[in-house]
């Protein structure tokens, strides 16, 4: 493929290609067909990269298949690495460095304008002009939208981190996903807690629940930064792989007695209960109000995960699909302690999210992450499966540019 460039305009022979969502049961049954997008329009700002491999997980399935007919069509998918093809001349890496042909990236799952009020709050997810990869409808200037594509737009406003070449695409393709998510929350955790002026979570017993992908990996950042680990998930072979991500005790949801009961397995981890002081949902809110009863004096709890770029319908409002939660006021106020929620990643927490994963890949599974890898032609029947059941982890979509390592996982 050697793009052809007029301008700001790139030619693309042969065209770049998407997977676009058109509704249930349309395309085949499956809801996808596929488009050629010959070339791409480059604004100030904006490049053009090649995917390697997305990320694709069953909340964003299931957010898809629940997205209201005004919002369609779309090219689903947040969340990538890939190579840069082309860029304008003004575009910028997060650390300041010009982007230029060849160079291996991963960027936010948003596009935000930096100059609106929540965006100098440093709540790009609440841009008041911002959008989402994956997240909006198709449209003639922004055809590749999504990263379940060979090729994904990246507008101006998106953070672009520029990653290592060997760093496996396994390892990189949920960064913007699962781990800036994860990172987010441990951030926001850590700057609460504030022990003595100096965020950290060293020595304290952090409670993860929900060992989904980012749960799994906030498991493992916890661990790195001194924090002890219960994890707490109704799946017993969701609770079990934990383990191999830095747990040291496993609880279910479910249970009120016995030894896999909250209380008691927090219990045998600290019995003072004086360093019980952080806990993390990533399930939607099932297990909060137990989280809340059980953090010590001054706790932290925090509701995480990335908002379904898929959940966005016409208008910009995302769709929340957690539960209803309750958790008594007074525990709040008696109890010192701290709930509240976070949505995306800062520009800051995915460098920090690639910064992580580049070194933490080595010592934690993160490769495990992506459960299987397809072709980007086969993305239909595979999500239907996903959206039917037919598991829970990442599965990685290959855009056409297999990178090293990717033959041996495409053929398993």
């Amino acid at each position: 493929m050697r793009p052809v460039l007029d301008g700001h305009d790139v030619c693309l022979d042969p065209p770049a290609t998407a997977q676009v969502w058109l509704g249930t049961g349309v395309g085949g049954g499956h809801g996808f067909s596929e488009i050629a997008v010959p070339g791409v329009r480059l604004a100030r700002g904006d490049a053009l990269v090649a995917v390697e491999l997305a990320a694709f997980g069953p909340d964003e399935v299931l957010a898809l298949v629940g997205r209201g007919a005004a919002s369609l069509p779309v090219v689903p998918g947040g969340s990538a690495v890939g190579r840069v093809v082309e860029a304008d001349e003004h575009a910028r890496a997060h650390d300041g460095r010009r982007l230029r042909t060849g160079m291996r990236v991963v960027w936010s799952g948003t596009v935000a304008c930096g100059r609106c009020v929540p965006c100098h709050r440093g709540l790009a997810s609440a841009c008041v002009s911002g959008e989402r990869y994956g997240g909006e409808r198709t449209r003639r200037s922004w055809q590749l939208s999504g990263t379940i594509a060979s090729h994904v737009h990246l507008r101006r406003g998106t953070t672009v981190v520029v990653v290592a070449e060997d760093v496996p695409a396994a390892v990189l393709a949920p960064v913007a996903g699962a781990i800036a998510t994860a990172a987010e929350v441990l951030h926001r955790a850590s700057s609460l807690l504030g022990l003595s002026g100096v965020p950290s979570l060293a020595g304290q017993v952090a409670v993860v629940s929900g060992a989904g992908a980012a749960g799994l990996v906030a498991t493992a950042m916890a661990t790195d930064a001194g924090a002890r680990v219960v994890v707490v998930d109704p799946e017993e072979a969701r609770r079990e792989r934990s383990r191999a991500f830095g747990a040291v005790a496993l609880a279910d949801p479910r249970a009120s007695t016995g030894s896999h009961a909250l209380p008691r397995v927090l219990a045998s981890v600290d019995r003072s209960g004086r360093h019980r002081t952080v806990g993390f949902a990533f399930d939607g809110g099932t297990g909060v109000s137990a989280l809340v009863d059980q953090v010590a004096v001054g706790g932290v709890v925090v509701l995480g995960g990335a908002a379904s770029a898929t959940g966005t319908p016409a208008g910009g409002r995302t769709v929340s699909r957690g539960r209803d939660l309750v958790v008594a006021s007074g525990r709040l106020v008696e109890g010192l302690v701290t709930l509240t929620g976070t949505q995306d990643a800062a520009p800051e927490r995915l460098a920090s999210a690639v910064a992580w994963s580049s070194d933490a890949w080595q010592r934690w599974p993160l490769e495990s992450l992506v459960g299987r890898t397809i072709p980007l032609a086969e993305v239909g029947g595979a999500l239907t499966g996903v959206g039917a059941g037919a598991g829970d982890g990442l599965i990685g979509v290959l855009g056409g540019q297999l990178g090293v390592g990717q033959e041996a996982r495409l053929r398993r």
